[in-house]
């Protein structure tokens, strides 16, 4: 009966997921929708477009930061190969990329991010060799297939919210 539930719950969050991607090319065009005025007033909120000519520009720009991140979010989560932390550096451009659209403190935008993204890069892209040099020493070493050195190397919480523990 336990794993009936385990299996269930794997469904319902395997649907949630599937949907989202499925839906990902609504969503990517739904600032369509948004009128092509300074202000745009809505029964749940009013937004007003300062830095954007007017609200549909402010929209589109951020569905194009929103839609790729949710997708590499999902990506990330859901991956079970041992080069998934090499997605961390996408995340964290787009990330940087959403948070400069925001505050809107610089005129340019998507020009000096590799600047931030430097340190993060520094730390995963070599962790990543490292770790992909260590399973091809073991291949030498040993007779097992790449498969089962994956599976070796995957480190797998054991839901969703221990995954996003091991990171913060």
């Amino acid at each position: 009966m336990g794993n009936f539930k385990f299996g269930k719950k794997r469904l319902i969050i395997g649907s949630l997921i599937a949907t989202v991607i499925a839906s990902s090319p609504f969503l990517f065009y739904l600032h369509k929708s948004v009128p092509k005025t300074q202000v745009w007033d809505t029964f749940l909120f009013r937004f007003e477009s300062h830095f954007y000519e007017n609200a549909n520009t402010a929209m589109w720009a951020t569905t194009q930061k929103l839609y790729p991140l949710l997708l590499l979010f999902i990506w990330f989560f859901t991956c079970r190969h041992w080069w998934y932390h090499a997605i961390l550096v996408p995340i964290c451009m787009y990330v940087f990329q959403f948070f400069s659209l925001i505050t809107l403190e610089t005129h340019v935008l998507d020009e000096f991010e590799i600047i931030y993204l430097t340190p993060i890069m520094a730390i995963i892209v070599p962790s990543i060799y490292l770790l992909r040099a260590r399973m091809f020493n073991r291949i030498n070493d040993v007779d097992k297939s790449m498969e089962d050195l994956e599976k070796e190397f995957m480190m797998t919480p054991t839901n969703f919210w221990d995954k996003v523990k091991r990171y913060f």
